[in-house]
């Protein structure tokens, strides 16, 4: 005979609305009488009823993201790091990498609480009365009819130049992928030459060096170019981590050394960065403070029915490591 919230509220002496409440993670119970309910439960052989539970609340108690790309370290850090804090969270997460439109309808059938997008080379048109959407992507001209946590790219490259402009580079190459379908990267390249333009600093066209994608070996061949470069820039600004080991291993091939003859800062703000070939000098958003972001935003817009699609701009971070001189 399967274990009840009955057995556990009979054990832990307590009501049955006690042990539903500790057991959905209400903050309406105290800590010490919510650890030890759950103990009982684990200790007895509590499992919940989901089925019986979303005919009471309405809710699934499951979010769905929509994933772009399997390949790509930085996003898969991203998702392990929402992962992570939805873990902490009543709610759990599945995942899709299927087509956008397809993942869509996938979630909507197994009637999830909300769907977070990764919002990459898609134009998504969402409906605002179905299931809550938050997009990780970019604020457009126009409001979005569902919420947006924006990463800043525009500002990180900014940011990145400006670094570069205080320890006195003036010759300063952009490597990174231009796809005008792709908001994020149109928006790095958009501070980078700002950014430029701002200091005073020559935007020359041989020192943006398109990568056209933004994979490892998209950064590696892209280095090929750079090099040939005549009055070679000092420095370089990557436009992603995967595109940044890349170049690294490109520089390090022709026999140049970070920083002493080149000096790199990269977008992306990841740990991994720290345990590259030449640890990386990074900027962007902290992966676990976007991810903190991502999760609370999603659940306010699932519990707060009223809320109204807002832009989240979040605010790059400069950590400094061993790849610029």
């Amino acid at each position: 005979m399967s274990v009840t919230i009955k057995d556990i509220a009979k054990i832990a002496g307590v009501s049955y609305s006690t042990v539903s409440k500790a057991l959905n993670g209400s903050p309406l119970v105290k800590s010490d009488t919510k650890k030890r309910i759950v103990a009982i439960a684990k200790e007895i052989g509590y499992e919940p009823n989901f089925a019986a539970q979303q005919l009471v609340s309405k809710q699934t108690k499951i979010i769905g993201l929509i994933w772009p790309t399997i390949e790509r370290v930085v996003l898969s850090t991203l998702v392990t790091n929402i992962s992570d804090e939805i873990n902490k969270t009543p709610y759990s997460m599945i995942l899709s990498v299927d087509p956008v439109q397809t993942s869509l309808e996938t979630f909507r059938r197994f009637q999830v609480d909300g769907i977070i997008l990764f919002e990459e080379n898609v134009d998504v048109a969402v409906d605002p009365i179905a299931t809550p959407l938050l997009s990780y992507g970019v604020a457009g001209k126009e409001p979005a009819n569902y919420p947006i946590i924006d990463a800043n790219h525009e500002q990180a490259m900014y940011d990145a130049v400006k670094y570069l402009s205080v320890l006195d580079h003036t010759n300063i190459a952009y490597i990174g992928d231009f796809s005008p379908t792709d908001p994020m990267q149109m928006q790095k390249y958009k501070g980078f030459v700002k950014a430029m333009k701002d200091f005073n600093l020559p935007v020359e066209e041989h020192n943006l060096i398109n990568t056209s994608g933004l994979d490892w070996y998209d950064g590696y061949t892209a280095t090929k170019k750079f090099l040939s470069i005549p009055n070679r820039p000092t420095a370089i600004v990557g436009g992603s981590y995967d595109i940044s080991g890349g170049i690294i291993r490109g520089i390090k091939e022709a026999n140049l050394e970070i920083p002493t003859d080149i000096s790199i800062i990269s977008y992306d703000n990841i740990p991994q960065m720290e345990n590259m070939e030449i640890p990386l000098t990074s900027i962007g958003v902290p992966v676990d403070k976007l991810a903190v972001e991502i999760v609370q935003s999603m659940i306010k817009i699932i519990e707060e029915k009223d809320s109204q699609p807002v832009v989240i701009k979040m605010k790059p971070e400069l950590t400094v490591r061993a790849s610029c001189k």
